[in-house]
């Protein structure tokens, strides 16, 4: 059986690829407030607002391209079980190849009804209106977890955490939880990795090793370096 290994995700691996991340910005996306854009408040209030707001979200997803962080991931899969969990929205890591990814907080290519949120539709890059339902006559609403909702993935990312026998944690502030806190239920002997240009010691977790630097470089590093371990296999 091959080793598992557990990736967490966060913004910084999709934005080496051109995709703008609202912590680097004030608090904005594109211009936009965090309340008007990314909460059930602000859809109640515009839907026509965040409609066009994640409908410019999709069209700029599918112009970017994956960067060498995520093709380094595709590459573990040879000789690793690898199972990503991403607080992306976009379906960069799919593009690039890897085969096991759980989304936390949704995915811009899919819509959901606003009735029924196990009614869920793969839309791509095409854009949607206001007016387009589901099949229960129910407006379509991004299919992504917003600002003060739950994360219904979140059990199903501690249960491959808990099972993780190497983690590794890329381009995230370790802020956002409940996927901040996905590190501590990684057994505490195993291996771990931090790689970000900001990346810091974090308090309780053992065995890691902080790699200070971007996805795109920091990522075929470790991935180069676990390849050739063979203690690891």
């Amino acid at each position: 059986m091959k080793p598992r290994i557990v990736v967490l995700t966060g913004a910084g691996i999709s934005a080496e690829s051109g995709i703008a991340t609202f912590r680097d910005s004030g608090g904005l996306w594109e211009q936009h407030r965090i309340e008007d854009v990314a909460t059930p408040e602000g859809w109640l209030r515009d839907k026509e607002l965040v409609n066009r707001f994640y409908n410019m979200r999709r069209k700029q997803a599918a112009e970017v391209a994956p960067n060498e962080g995520h093709k380094a991931l595709v590459r573990l899969e040879e000789k690793f079980d690898v199972h990503i969990i991403t607080q992306n929205v976009d379906n960069l890591h799919e593009r690039a190849g890897s085969t096991k990814v759980l989304h936390l907080h949704g995915e811009l290519s899919k819509v959901r009804s606003t009735v029924d949120p196990n009614l869920v539709y793969e839309v791509g890059d095409r854009q949607i209106a206001i007016g387009d339902k589901c099949e229960k006559g129910s407006q379509l609403r991004p299919h992504i977890v917003w600002f003060g909702e739950a994360v219904p993935a979140i059990e199903e990312a501690t249960r491959i955490a808990e099972m993780a026998d190497i983690f590794m944690v890329i381009g995230t502030s370790l802020q956002v939880y409940p996927a901040a806190g996905l590190l501590h239920f990684a057994a505490a002997d195993i291996p771990k990795y931090l790689i970000d240009p900001n990346a810091d010691e974090v308090a309780g977790v053992f065995n890691l090793t902080v790699v200070k630097e971007k996805a795109g470089i920091g990522v075929p590093q470790v991935v180069d370096a676990l390849l050739k371990s063979p203690s690891l296999l």
